[in-house]
């Protein structure tokens, strides 16, 4: 066991220096490889060194050659290129020197019908003038082309007015009805738009326009502008005026855009006016005959009436036109003229136009403040719808004249505050002449009936409910709340212009109060005028009844009660009282039917001549009482048929039953031969009589 042992390390190692040498033998074989491949690798190095130098050799040989090649081909370009901008130069110059000569016919013939084509030429005039001014300007072509220049400035300058002048055409009266229009049947309405201009005219216009602000450095081509639309601007509203008369004298029918129409052009008929009302009498001959004397009292006849309402309607046309029209006057002048002068340029061209409108709204004035002067009150009525319809377009007419000189914008305010002036001042002297009207007696009616003065108050009051907002508001822009005690609220008192609407109705409210209450007060004191206590009394019926039911028959009840709640029961209680002493003018008649002297008697005992006589004269006065009444108040008058019925059967009643029972006490006493002389009607017959009271017509 010992020898193994020391054998087996003995092949290990033999084993192991076996291998290392076979790893030996294979790093140098290894060796031997990588010195040959870097010696192959040498040789390629040098090799590709070899080629490179000799390429960069004939490269730089190239580039001596080249170099000098392209810079004499680049100094000739120049030269090339000099040469050919020498002799654009030249050209162009000479160019200059004929401008005037290639240009000459076609400045002389003027732009009309080629605009363009004369402007490039007008362009190449400019250019000239630009050039020999910098280069040249004491040579005589200078002078030449300005000439010409300014010839054609001033050929453009006249076909600017030339296009203006015979394009501009007033714009006619229907399609102006058209633009003012509303159909409040239709919800999205087509807006009428007005073209004054045909476009290709426009477009020619607009280009010259801008041609003479650019380069002709003229402004008078505005002034021609503003002169020729402003002419045609008034000619237009005059042009409606005329057709608007025309159509309504010969049709008999009127416009009336204060109310808006569904179609200006196909007209509507004008309101009714407003007639007298009395109570009862509505198929009355002598209504008629009433009504049409106050009608030529105040000189209201139906002629007279419907030329001065064309006139208002006219006029209030004519307002929506010129809003309208200078609506689209300005949109036209926004294309034209430059932005700077557009508001100068449209405050000069509205003016005629706005001068005329405003001139006859003061001669409208001027006409109410005469009428006043003749006590005619009702004609300042003309003033409420000219008023409304300027004070309901006063925002749209502010925001079209934005812009405009203050003077200009102050026309309309100024017109507006005439009218109310005149109007307040018109209500004002209405109220004291009800007040101050004369107790006339052969003004008086005989029978009793509704005082003119009365009708007049009233149908008054009537017309200006129509127009209720704007007497309101007029009242209020006068300051005179003070005037009618009326509380007001700190808010609504700040200035008149702040006052609200429920401040304005109360104002109205008081002045038709205080216009009742100044009637009242005076038929009153007309009422002193008659002898008879009793006809006084029924005309302070008849009057205090027709007022009462002309207020509920309209809605001057509702603006009365705003200031005065119990202003109806206050008018029935009037009438109650009229009744009451209408009653007591029977009085003296049935005092015959009392027991007041009357003998005591029994049955079947035979009366004393002297008692037989005392019931003679109670019989005698009653008949002869109510004979002499029933002649008398049969020619009164008590136009209310409910009121005539009631005063007639009260009266029937009271009269008979008083008559029934005197006749029943006096039936079985034997005072007279002939009875039938003194018992001459029997209790139905009298109360047919007064079945027959205030009826003229029995």
């Amino acid at each position: 066991m010992g020898i193994t042992s020391r054998m087996i390390p003995t092949e290990d190692a033999s084993a192991r220096k076996r291998e290392i040498e076979e790893k030996l033998k294979q790093e140098q074989e290894t060796l031997s490889f990588i010195r040959e491949n870097l010696e192959k690798s040498d040789q390629l190095t040098k090799g590709m060194v070899s080629i490179l130098s000799s390429f960069e050799s004939r490269l730089m040989q190239l580039e001596n050659s080249i170099i000098p090649v392209h810079k004499q081909t680049e100094n000739l370009q120049r030269l090339q290129e000099n040469v050919d901008k020498t002799l654009s130069c030249l050209d162009h110059v000479i160019s200059y020197y004929h401008v005037a000569k290639d240009t000459d016919r076609i400045i002389r013939e003027g732009p009309s019908g080629r605009l363009d084509e004369y402007l490039a030429c007008i362009a190449r005039i400019q250019k000239a003038v630009e050039y020999f001014q910098d280069n040249n300007p004491d040579s005589p072509e200078l002078n030449t082309v300005k000439a010409r220049f300014e010839k054609g400035k001033e050929l453009l300058e006249a076909e600017f007015r030339s296009l203006l002048t015979r394009y501009s055409k007033p714009v006619p009266p229907i399609l102006i009805l058209d633009a003012i229009s509303v159909d409040e049947d239709i919800e999205l309405q087509e807006e009428v738009v007005l073209e004054h201009l045909p476009e290709a005219v426009l477009q020619d216009i607009i280009c010259i326009s801008g041609w003479l602000v650019e380069y002709g450095r003229n402004q008078d081509f505005m002034n021609v502008y503003f002169q020729i639309r402003s002419s045609q601007l008034d000619r237009s509203i005059k042009g409606l005026k005329e057709h608007f008369r025309k159509n309504s004298a010969s049709s008999g029918i009127l416009y009336s855009p204060a109310v808006q129409t569904k179609r200006k052009d196909t007209p509507t008929k004008k309101a009714p006016k407003r007639p007298v009302y009395i109570p009862g009498y509505d198929n009355d001959l002598r209504v008629k005959l009433h009504s049409e004397a106050l009608n030529e009292k105040h000189g209201a006849t139906a002629g007279k009436d419907d030329v001065l309402d064309i006139e208002i309607d006219s006029y209030i046309h004519c307002i929506s036109a010129f809003v309208k029209l200078a609506q689209s006057e300005y949109a036209l002048l926004t294309e034209i003229i430059p932005e700077h002068h557009q508001k100068k340029t449209f405050d000069s061209l509205i003016q005629e136009a706005l001068d005329n409108l405003m001139l006859e709204g003061d001669n409208i004035v001027s006409a109410a403040r005469r009428a006043i002067m003749r006590h005619d009150y009702s004609a300042v009525l003309t003033i409420f719808p000219i008023l409304r319809h300027l004070k309901m377009n006063k925002s749209e007419f502010d925001s079209t004249l934005q812009g405009t000189a203050a003077s200009t914008k102050n026309k309309l305010p100024t017109l507006i505050t005439s009218m109310e002036t005149i109007g307040a001042k018109a209500l004002e002297e209405f109220a004291d002449s009800i007040k101050n009207d004369p107790d006339k007696e052969y003004n008086m009616p005989k029978d009793g009936t509704v005082h003119e003065l009365t009708s007049n108050a009233i149908l008054f009051l009537q017309q200006l409910l129509d127009f209720h907002e704007t007497a309101g508001a007029m009242l209020a822009s006068q300051v005179l709340g003070d005037t009618y005690n009326i509380p007001l609220d700190p808010r609504e008192t700040s200035s008149a212009s702040s006052s609200t609407s429920d401040f304005n109705k109360r104002l109205l409210s008081s002045y038709i109060c205080k216009v009742l209450g100044n009637l009242q007060l005076n038929l009153l004191s007309k009422s002193k005028v008659y002898e008879d206590s009793a006809l006084s009394a029924i005309f302070l019926h008849n009057n205090y009844n027709y007022i009462l039911k002309s207020l509920e028959k309209s809605e001057l009840i509702q603006l009365v009660t705003v200031t005065q709640r119990k202003a109806e029961s206050s008018y029935r209680e009037l009438i109650k009282q009229q009744i009451d002493i209408y009653q007591r003018s029977w009085l003296k008649v049935l005092e015959h039917l009392t027991d007041k002297n009357m003998p005591i008697f029994q049955p079947g005992a035979k009366l004393k001549d002297k008692e037989r006589q005392v019931i003679k004269d109670k019989f005698k006065g009653f008949n002869d009482g109510l004979e002499e009444l029933c002649k008398i108040q049969k020619g009164w008058a008590i136009p209310d048929k409910e009121q005539r019925d009631y005063i007639r059967q009260s009266q029937r009643k009271i009269v008979s039953d008083a008559y029934r029972a005197f006749v029943q006490r006096c039936a079985n006493i034997s005072f007279t031969k002939n009875p039938e002389k003194y018992h001459k009607y029997r209790p139905e017959e009298v109360e047919e009589m007064i079945e027959k009271l205030f009826d003229t017509s029995a």
